[in-house]
């Protein structure tokens, strides 16, 4: 029987959709299948299910996620009684749990069910369906004393009604009662309890839903621009001077449509980022003519400004009364509740308490999960020579939202801003550097001067070098500036890496820098070295690579057995090639005979048990294999790329070993995610040589 975790309230405006969240999130760090099911619902799409479905690639059916609609379980309570309506939710729960590891239960939102003592009905449920309770109470609002009685009596009520509670998580608190709240209840509840402050971005309506509540007509704004969150409303009546001296950080103005005057100020403030604006409503269904609205797109490109219908009063009534929600259409925002989620939540010690067994089987998602969790654990900063790259951006609004590590962007700050706000994306806390103008070009080339000295370079032609940012980037690092680098989107492998051959160097213990791609796979997680960097290694640095990919994978959570691949198993093949990879399967055994190590072995003999069990009987490596060293680089590069399309595998990496300080290269290729699964390894390698 699956093990069920029972997320529910006592009212509604709870804001339980970042709990429901953050706990799906726990669930899919530990196993493969997790299920939800939701005993009642409304009429109309379910917006949660919808994000958890696109977030977490469920497969899940729509149609086994849910019990009853509120309408037919208000019906069936009357009719036939409470313990019929519970009767039929508990036979649909557990066609659910028959199929998944964990089952995570959303419970009723108190909002309009015409359900008598639905708290009651919650715990009953709970029970039936023998799930532990996580209860979360709402504190917008709510005095401090008022959230601490309320969430005393939630818990009480919940226990005393035969509950498992294993934490109550209080939600939405004033962000400066937030600690004064905790402590309180800490010394007073014996279950854990949280405390999550109130966040504007995640009330706050985005743009698209503000188009979307008022029939809107968008007349410019690119997808971009309309998930911005709309963080305040100015309304723009006064005169131009007045409107840009009210306009605030996301603010949406709103004006009349014939005040053109406003939109193009808005907009010019907007793109030299003082200050960068969500978008303009444009009121009476008056829109400015065609020459304004092509002025309009040059200076903000992406900026959106949509026509309503209605006057400003009657906009404003409508606007004051949205709030933001999550859906699978917001995932910012849903990077964004996870943070507060897992700033504010002792999730290591809730996930103890759940005592969810983790899963045989690794899957992309929970490495992936895995990662940011161990960067979190200790934050580094990590700098990004490319800062205005959009991917780049996008990527460090991600890892800013989820509070992963300390950023550095390089590059014009005054562009950087710009692009940001071109993409809604706030940058506050991070550190923006140019290269060109910073203080610490001028120590930089004396430092590289002097590194490189040998090659006769001087501090005028070093004073040249550093302004680039991927060697003003990597001097950042061996400064102790920035714990490590992350460049490749827009630039080559050498120039990402060069640098670091020059100024950073190997680490005493390793005669070459090598890379290794973590191969994410539908079950498993494999380390594949060199793929990147080392054309035609020799013997030595073949078993040097395979160490140090040894070592990378255990301290990303892989247990190192190592297979040295070649077209020959055991003693079937000769030649030169398989000479090399013998030889250094054999200086491998003689350095490091703690590591389990098989070579020469095909790669159908490594990974699969069968072939092994044919090839080389009684190997403690074959068959199981999870570092799996290619002999020179086309064999490498070739299957990592075949692997990767042709099983739908995600390519992690490259991961480069060997420096003594933390500098990674992208694909120019990398998509959003890669970039993110990347910073966070750099952040955790610069952990580990602390």
């Amino acid at each position: 029987m699956a093990r069920s975790v029972y997320v529910t309230g006592i009212d509604r405006g709870d804001g339980r959709q970042v709990v429901d969240l953050g706990v799906m999130e726990l669930l899919t760090r530990q196993v493969d299948r997790v299920g939800v099911f939701r005993p009642l619902v409304h009429d109309g799409p379910d917006r949660l299910f919808e994000l958890l479905r696109a977030r977490y690639r469920l497969t899940q059916s729509p149609a086994s996620v849910y019990g009853l609609d509120y309408h037919e379980a208000s019906a069936v309570q009357a009719e036939q009684g409470t313990d019929e309506l519970v009767s039929l939710l508990v036979e649909r729960f557990h066609r659910v749990a028959r199929e998944y590891e964990v089952v995570l239960v959303l419970g009723s939102d108190f909002a309009a069910t015409q359900l008598p003592d639905e708290l009651a009905l919650n715990a009953r449920l709970a029970n039936e369906f023998g799930a532990s309770v996580i209860a979360v109470v709402g504190g917008k609002g709510q005095t401090a004393e008022s959230v601490r009685s309320e969430t005393g009596n939630a818990y009480r009520a919940y226990a005393g009604l035969g509950c498992d509670v294993l934490a109550m998580i209080v939600n939405r608190v004033a962000p400066e009662d937030r600690e004064r709240i905790a402590e309180r209840l800490t010394a007073r509840l014996p279950v854990p309890c949280s405390v999550l402050p109130d966040d504007p971005a995640l009330s706050a309506p985005t743009v698209a839903q503000v188009t979307a509540a008022l029939d809107g007509t968008v007349l410019l704004g690119d997808e971009a621009g309309l998930s911005r969150d709309a963080l305040d409303f100015v309304f723009g009546g006064a005169m131009l001077p007045n409107v840009l001296n009210a306009l605030t950080p996301g603010c949406m103005v709103v004006t009349p449509g014939d005040r053109s005057d406003l939109v193009i100020g808005a907009l010019a403030a907007h793109s030299a980022g003082t200050p960068p604006i969500a978008g303009l409503l444009l009121t009476l269904d008056e829109r400015p003519g065609a020459d304004i609205l092509r002025l309009a797109a040059r200076l903000a490109p992406g900026t959106p400004v949509v026509a309503v219908a209605g006057g400003s009063f009657p906009t404003a009534a409508e606007l004051f009364t949205l709030e933001g929600k999550l859906n699978a259409a917001t995932p910012r925002k849903a990077e964004t509740a996870l943070g507060v989620f897992e700033r504010h939540v002792d999730t290591a010690g809730l996930l103890a308490r759940l005592s969810v067994a983790r899963s045989a089987r690794v899957t992309p998602m929970m490495f992936e999960h895995d990662l940011l969790e161990q960067a979190r654990a200790k934050r580094r900063r990590v700098v990004l020579p490319e800062g205005t790259e959009e991917r780049v951006l996008r990527a460090a609004d991600v890892l800013l939202r989820r509070d992963v590590c300390e950023l550095t962007l390089l590059g014009d700050a005054d562009v950087i801003r710009k692009k940001a706000a071109d993409l809604g994306i706030d940058l506050a806390g991070t550190q923006l550097i140019d290269p060109q103008t910073s203080g610490l070009r001028q120590s930089f080339a004396e430092r590289y001067a002097q590194l490189r000295a040998h090659r006769g370079v001087t501090v005028e032609l070093a004073y040249d070098v550093v302004s680039d940012v991927n060697y003003f980037g990597t001097l950042m690092v061996q400064e102790g500036h920035a714990d490590g680098m992350v460049s490749g989107s827009v630039h080559s492998t050498a120039a990402t890496i060069r640098p670091a051959f020059e100024i950073i160097k190997t680490k005493p213990d390793a005669s070459i820098v090598s890379s290794v791609f973590f191969m994410c796979l539908a079950d498993k997680v494999l380390v594949y070295g060199d793929c990147a960097v080392n054309p035609d290694p020799d013997a030595e640095q073949l078993a040097d690579i395979a160490v140090q990919s040894a070592a990378t994978a255990a301290r990303f959570g892989v247990e190192p057995r190592i297979a040295m691949l070649s077209y020959s198993t055991g003693t079937s093949g000769t030649g030169a090639d398989v000479d090399k990879v013998r030889e250094a399967t054999e200086r491998v055994r003689a350095a490091r005979p703690d590591l389990r190590i098989e070579g020469p072995i095909q790669y159908d003999a490594a990974v699969e048990p069968s072939v092994a069990a044919t090839k080389l009987p009684g190997s403690k490596v074959a068959g199981q294999a999870t570092v799996l060293i290619f002999p020179d680089l086309n064999t490498g590069n070739n299957t990592y790329k075949a692997v990767q399309r042709s099983a739908g595998a995600v390519a992690v990496g490259p991961v480069l070993q060997g420096l003594r300080k933390p500098v990674n290269d992208l694909s120019r290729g990398a998509l959003v995610q890669d970039i993110v699964n990347t910073v966070a390894i750099t952040a955790i390698q610069a952990q580990g040589e602390e």
